[in-house]
């Protein structure tokens, strides 16, 4: 049964394999197979386009025979599916039938699906080329004739060449193309007789083995659906067109376009020109460009499993080999939509509807599976709209035009609502679209109903029968094109890649489709379109340096091996690609499914109904039910740290790594296995220490998390308790007061002038007023009955009940499409580049050092262990992780200073921080504002002695205050100061009344400017008002004048403006109080704040801090530009800033000033700008956002949930952090518990010392190499190699690791202004860094030439060497040294170093190990002092230059320090 198969799985392609008159020879026999549920039989023309009628009569004459069931012709499987009990029905009949109609259509073209043929055939595949390995051993015991290597390579370079490779398969197919280079390299490769020629070939034959065993498993499951359900097997395959020119080139085809040719010609010349047969064989072996695709065979074959984990089929495993040229995405619209609709719009027709009846009746009265039909409910009854013209001034006519269903509702005959329905988009949609704008350009098809604008996709292609047409001319433009759909079989057929979409649990299949399943599956291989590029372009790489060391090899050691040799390096390159193609599809395959959101339309629901679905009540649910239900929820995943293990695996994923671990390789290939053992333990160090740092740091972040985590008040029935964000779960009634980040996505069950910040999940910057009626709406930023995890509370109170938490809500699910990678900046990009110069620099000094040995008529073998050990040397290994010890050092020592940071890499933000915006309040003042001043508008006294009218003033402003009382706490420190002053002034809200009751408010918001509090008297409802005089002033139309009233006309405006002048110039915050009486309508709008009457001001104070002027005076000469933005009269700003000599000559902008210009224009004026006064948290944003657009790196500090989004968007976001509100703590990078501008000046000093620090690491580990190679290679020209490999590798370990380390951590040396001036990325890491290296290189060159050259003169040639190595070692501590300071880190560090070359210079059998000799006193001496000369020559050259640099070191100016990189 077994060779049946067998030769029916090959017998096809065979024949496609054979030239046109031959092909009639081979005989393809004709196959019954058991399957689940019956029996299938093959056809050769049935099913294929246009054979639908005798599809039909087929199926007809078999149905029709006793014992069958069904009978189904599928195209796509190349058969006819027969529905039986195989033990009851005469096969050859069956047979017989199939035979005599199949054999009247002309045979299809298209090679069928056969997923179990093609287990079978990657069975025979793996047991040949192991009988082919022993058939090999074998013929070498026999010693039977051998085939010339040339003809395998010649096989494989013709496999590897893109163009000979596309045209075969133009002719033959691409399935017999890859089964014809498979059996010559076969059997080419055995006929050879050497096994290193099958190695990659059985590794290859193994990762299809897999694939194909996993495909088996997933095909077998569609089987015993598809037996389930009648009618699923039937399928003619649809028409499409052959791909008008080949597949665009990926990475693996451009890099051989260039690879095959050069191997040719190389080949050619060596062969020919220069006579080296052997050698010209093994760079033809060496550099034939066929290890790439080894990485993408392995990866696709991961991604083919990892698919079949997520139900979904793959049919055309070739398809994923072109996963890496994709660049165009179609999407069907019928693949993004559930099939159903959705309420998207809904308009009352009349005015007295109650909207809570109206939004719980549309939900049982509307069928959403088929809005087209009539339903009635009671009274209420629905129907579609077919002319929208009948209701005029509606939106009926806009929204049929945005592709929306319209349904009329009527009550009792009338109408009294539209409703607009759209396609409800399926909730995995969004990622879907995400992951396929990350691979390329994407097009949705079939937009009839507006999909495309509410999925953000600007182009559009017409569905149906078109779609194939386009996708045709797409492939004509040269595109590669994936399109997924549900039914758009011609489209599905012509695309490159074809992703048919099927339904959990069905058996319905997209049979035109090279790859069936669901949306999981298919974000996965959208996912996944950019990793295989990214996994080809390593392929490439691996390939290019397995090329370059198997043609050196080539050369290395006799010519007679020097074709083993390059297939050993061959088959370990191609090891090594199969093992990183598969670890980067198992990455891939982890990828999380997107969370699909809950459907549930919580906003358009009642309260009570909300209520009674979630299982609670407005008290809230029981702590019992509550912690029941997190055990049930999906757990949440907390970022614990890693460990150490991990940590230091992930140490080694750096650009340094492959060199050291070449290098490990090389030395080990050429028979120098304790050198390679010392260079794979310098690389195992290293990553070692990284990893304890980086591991340090993940532990201290978490801490700092937790820290910092945020509290909720929650109502349980017992009463409101606190409990983590973390611990919420649906059901939960969460307390929302003004300032509160808000913790989980909830539905608004009360609210009390309830305002929310919504612009971190929106974008837009208006506050939205929440209530708790429901709401229609499709759009989040229109769901009024709605609040969202990270957005802010502005203004009012309310409750909510939890409806999603965690990983389910709005933020989270958006967060997840982020594929953008982090822009890099700062010290990362400073790293990268030096990675770049110094990876050349090293490899260049090994290839020199290479080239040098040989043309002193050393062997290859003997001239690379030098050659290798200096390119290791070279490369500065503790790069990796200096910036990371520098900025945990840091924050550390401002968490010991009351600052948290939240992240360590906010430490290299702050040292590049040029301008500090903040508002003057508790940062640059003592933050204890108290009420001193009361003034009638003319005239005033301190509150010490007020008279009779100015104490109803206070009154009035008491009652123009949030609610006191019953553990409320006054959240604005303004209303504190003013009850402060009253309580101990003795002056309630009823003075001059008997009864004052509070009806309804309208609190303080920044863009309103004033608190309205309406109230109940014995004389009817009172108005009281209080805020901005500006504002205030401008709703009076009367004054307050002793007893009389007068109107407020232009002079008394005038006085009232003069008056708030004087007061401000004297530093007060001034608020201005009015009232009148009301009506008696028991709500208060804004429309109602008009008409006041002027009673007086209030004048508050905030005396500035005494420390204040001399920490803004530092920072200004550290060349921080200090802008004050504050909500404050612009007098009162201008006295602080005077105080604090801030304003150097800048000019006072207003935000009503602001208001009034563009961006552009902003951004040109604000470098003479120094103060905002009256501005709002809009405000702020815009300007932090226009600074930053002019180059500025900005540091805000704020307190309040207003300021959270300018915090939120400046490069260093401060929360003053005993008065921060939890909005702005969460959305801060540094939290400052103790609120002074000392600490956030030390936080400065820290940012711009860890630059310090990171520029002398990075001096010690790149100057220290490039001396050591300066020396090297001087020493080589002149005849004398002056230090082994052993002893290239102890430099580092003594020069690089702890002294590195030690300087990366210590604490900043010096915090003068004027020191702090000349730090920061370009001056630290720029020019400064290089002069540093060059200097740093000179010196420890210089030390080790004299060192040896005293030694020779006096001594051997190894003693000399020994003393050049200790003065090489000693200048290097000796400049750490004198760089670190006394710092005792350093000091222990540099004398531990200095112990350890003692020891190993001096001990016989580690010195003898090294190489060294051991030395005398004298020896000792000459050492010690040529590097002790050395440095002091290198500390003369390094204070000369730096001379110029620090008498041209810029001095404050009046005007605006430039913008730091």
């Amino acid at each position: 049964m077994f060779l049946t198969q067998l030769f029916a799985s090959y017998a096809p392609v065979l024949r496609d394999v054979l030239p046109e008159p031959l092909r009639g020879l081979v005989v393809t026999p004709r196959r019954v197979i058991a399957c689940p549920g019956g029996l299938r039989i093959d056809l050769r023309g049935i099913g294929g386009p246009g054979t639908e009628r005798s599809a039909a009569l087929l199926e007809e004459r078999l149905s029709a025979l006793p014992g069958v069931e069904r009978a189904e012709v599928n195209g796509r499987l190349g058969c006819v599916f027969v529905g039986c009990d195989p033990e009851a029905v005469d096969r050859e009949e069956l047979l017989e039938i199939a035979r005599e109609l199949d054999e009247q259509e002309r045979h299809a073209h298209e090679t069928p699906v056969r997923v179990v043929e093609e287990h079978i055939r990657s069975i025979i595949r793996l047991a040949t080329g192991v009988a082919g390995v022993g058939t090999i051993f074998t013929g070498i015991a026999l010693r039977a004739p051998r085939l010339s290597p040339a003809v395998p390579a010649l096989v494989n370079l013709l496999n590897a060449t893109p163009v000979l490779r596309e045209e075969l398969d133009k002719r033959i197919g691409r399935g017999p193309a890859n089964a014809l280079f498979h059996t010559a390299n076969l059997v080419t490769q055995t006929l050879t007789l050497r096994p290193l020629g099958l190695v990659a070939h059985s590794m290859a034959a193994l990762s299809r083995y897999v694939e194909t065993r996993a495909a088996q498993r997933s095909w077998v499951a569609l089987e015993r659906r598809l037996a389930e359900v009648p009618g699923s097997y039937r399928h003619v395959r649809a028409r499409f067109r052959r791909r008008p020119t080949h597949l665009p080139h990926g990475p693996i085809e451009r890099y051989a376009d260039l690879a095959s040719p050069a191997a040719a010609l190389t080949y050619g010349f060596m062969r020919f020109a220069a006579r080296q047969d052997e050698r010209a064989l093994a760079v033809l072996t060496a550099i034939t460009p066929k290890i790439a695709e080894y990485t993408r065979e392995a990866f696709a074959g991961a991604v083919r499993r990892a698919l079949g984990e997520r139900d979904t089929v793959v049919f055309d495993a070739e398809a994923l080999r072109r996963m890496d040229r994709v660049d165009t995405v179609v999407l069907d619209s019928d693949a993004l939509t559930t099939g159903s609709w959705a309420i998207d719009r809904v308009e009352p027709l009349v005015d007295e509807l109650d909207l809570n009846e109206l939004y719980a009746r549309l939900y049982r009265l509307l069928d959403f599976t088929d809005p087209g039909a009539t339903r009635i409910d009671e009274e209420w009854s629905a129907a579609p709209l077919t002319d929208p013209a009948r209701f005029p001034g509606t939106h009926a006519t806009e929204w049929r035009g945005r592709g929306m269903r319209l349904v009329e509702v009527r009550r009792a005959d009338t109408p009294v609502a539209l409703v607009g329905l759209s396609r409800e988009i399926d909730p995995l949609a969004v990622p879907i679209v995400a992951a396929a704008k990350a691979a390329g350009t994407v097009l949705l098809a079939g937009d009839e109903d507006g999909t495309a604008h509410r999925l953000a996709i600007d182009q559009v292609l017409p569905g149906g029968a078109d779609l194939a047409h386009r996708v045709f001319e797409m492939q004509a433009e040269g595109h590669c094109v994936l399109v997924v759909s549900r039914r758009a079989r011609e489209a599905l057929a012509q695309a490159d890649i074809g992703f048919g979409v099927m339904d959990p649990g069905t058996a319905t299949v997209p049979w035109d489709a090279d790859v069936a399943g669901g949306l999981p599956g298919l974000h996965l291989l959208l996912i996944g379109l950019r990793r295989a590029e990214t996994a080809s372009r390593d392929g490439v790489r691996i390939g290019v340096a397995g090329g370059l060391i198997g043609a050196l090899f080539s050369f290395a050691g006799p010519a007679s091996g020097a074709v083993g040799r390059a297939q050993l390096v061959s088959s370990l390159g191609a090891l090594v690609a199969v093992a990183w193609g598969e670890l980067a599809g198992r990455a891939l395959a982890r990828t999380p499914v997107p969370l699909r959101a809950d459907p549930t339309p919580w906003h358009a629901m009642s309260v009570p109904e909300v209520l009674a679905r979630l299982g609670s009540s407005p008290r809230g649910i029981s702590e019992e039910e509550a912690e029941r239900r997190r055990a049930a929820a999906r757990p949440v995943e907390i970022a614990a740290p890693r460990s150490l293990a991990r940590t230091v695996l992930g140490e080694l994923a750096n650009p340094l790594t492959p060199a050291l671990a070449s290098g490990a390789a090389i030395a080990a290939l050429i028979g120098s296995a304790v050198d390679s053992v010392m260079i794979s333990g310098v690389m195992v160090i290293n990553a070692f220490i990284g990893g304890v740092q980086q591991s340090q740091a993940d532990r201290e972040l978490t801490r700092l998390t937790e820290t910092t985590s945020v509290r909720v008040r929650v109502r349980r029935p017992e009463g409101t308790v606190e409990i983590r964000k973390e611990d919420l779960v649906p059901g939960d009634v969460v307390e929302l007061r003004a300032g509160d980040a808000i913790p989980a996505d909830g539905r608004v069950i009360k609210s009390v002038g309830l305002e929310v910040d919504e612009s971190t999940l929106t974008g837009e910057s208006q506050l939205i007023a929440k209530r708790t009626e429901p709401t229609i709406a499709a759009a989040i930023a229109d769901r009024a009955s709605m609040v969202y995890e990270g957005t802010t509370v502005a203004a009012g109170t309310g409750l909510a009940v939890v409806v999603a938490t965690g990983e389910m809500t709005e933020a989270r699910r958006a967060a997840q499409l982020g594929t953008a990678p982090p822009r890099v900046s700062g010290v990362e990009l400073r790293m990268r580049e030096l990675s770049r110069r110094m990876l050349p620099l090293s490899v260049g000094s090994g290839l020199f050092l290479l080239v040098t040995e040989l043309l002193r008529g050393r062997s290859l073998a003997a001239a690379l262990v030098p050659a290798v050990s200096l390119t290791v040397a070279a490369v500065p290994e503790g790069l990796p992780f200096v910036a990371t010890a520098a900025e945990l050092a840091a924050a550390r020592r401002l968490s010991r200073r009351a600052a948290l940071v939240r992240n360590p890499k906010t430490i290299e933000a702050l040292g590049r921080v040029n301008v500090l915006c903040f508002d003057k309040t508790g940062t640059l003042t003592e933050g204890r504002i108290s009420l001193q001043y009361v003034s009638d508008g003319r005239a005033g006294r301190p509150v010490e002695e007020l008279t009779h009218h100015l104490r109803r003033v206070i009154a009035a402003a008491v009652r123009a205050s949030p609610k006191t009382g019953g553990g409320r706490v006054l959240a604005h420190p303004t209303d504190r100061a003013i009850h402060e002053a009253a309580e101990r002034l003795s002056i309630t809200p009823r003075e001059g009344l008997q009864v004052w009751e509070r009806v309804d408010e309208m609190p303080f918001e920044p863009g309103r400017g004033y608190h309205a509090v309406l109230g109940r008297t014995e004389h009817g409802h009172l108005l009281s008002v209080k805020g901005a005089p500006e504002i205030v002033i401008d709703h009076c139309t009367t004054a307050l004048r002793g007893t009389e009233v007068v109107p407020c006309d232009d002079a008394v405006r005038h006085e009232l403006t003069r008056e708030v002048a004087r007061l401000a110039r004297q530093g007060y915050r001034v608020l201005a109080v009015a009232q009148r009486p009301a009506s008696d309508r028991s709500d208060l709008d804004e429309s109602r704040i008009d008409e006041l009457c002027f009673l007086g001001f209030l004048g508050l104070a905030d005396p500035v801090r005494a420390t204040a002027a001399e920490s803004v005076d530092r920072l200004m000469r550290a060349g921080v530009r200090i802008v004050m933005i504050t909500g404050d009269h612009p007098s009162t700003a201008e006295a602080i800033a005077v105080e604090l000599n801030t304003l150097n000559g800048g000019r006072i902008m207003t935000g009503p000033e602001l208001d009034e210009l563009d961006d552009e224009t902003l951004t040109k004026l604000l470098p003479e700008v120094s103060v905002f006064a009256r501005v709002t948290p809009a405000h702020k944003v815009r300007i932090v956002s226009c600074l930053r657009r002019a180059g500025e790196v900005v540091a805000v500090t704020g307190d309040g949930a207003n300021d959270a989004p300018a915090i939120r968007i400046a490069n260093v976001g401060i929360a003053l952090g005993s008065r921060a509100t939890p909005a702005a703590r969460s959305a801060a990078d540094l939290v400052v518990t103790d609120d002074r501008i000392e600490t956030v000046v030390d936080a400065i000093v820290e940012g711009r010392a860890m630059w310090s620090s990171v520029r002398d690491a990075l001096s010690i580990l790149v100057g220290g190499n490039l001396g050591e190679i300066i020396y090297t290679i001087a020493s080589s020209l002149i005849g004398a190699t002056a230090l082994n490999a052993r002893q290239l590798l102890l430099v580092n370990l003594l020069t690089d690791l702890a002294p590195a380390i030690a300087v990366a951590l210590r604490p900043p040396a010096s915090t003068e202004p004027e020191r702090l001036l000349t730090e920061g990325p370009e001056a630290s890491l720029g020019a400064s860094l290089m002069r540093e290296i060059y200097v740093r290189a000179g010196v420890t060159a210089l030390a080790a030439a004299m060192g040896w050259l005293a030694g020779r003169a006096t001594g051997t040639r190894g003693r000399a060497a020994t003393i050049g190595l200790v003065a090489l070692v000693t200048a290097q501590l000796l400049q750490t040294l004198s760089g670190g300071g006394t710092n005792r880190t350093v000091v222990l560090a540099v004398l531990a170093s200095f112990a350890l070359l003692c020891v190993i210079v001096t001990v016989p059998g580690v010195s003898g190990f090294f190489g060294c000799r051991p030395l005398g006193p004298v020896g000792w001496t000459v050492g010690l002092g040529s590097a002790g000369l050395a440095a002091l020559i290198g500390e003369v050259v390094q204070r000369w230059l730096l001379r110029p640099v620090a008498s041209a070191a810029p001095r404050p100016a009046l005007t605006p320090a430039p913008a730091a990189a």
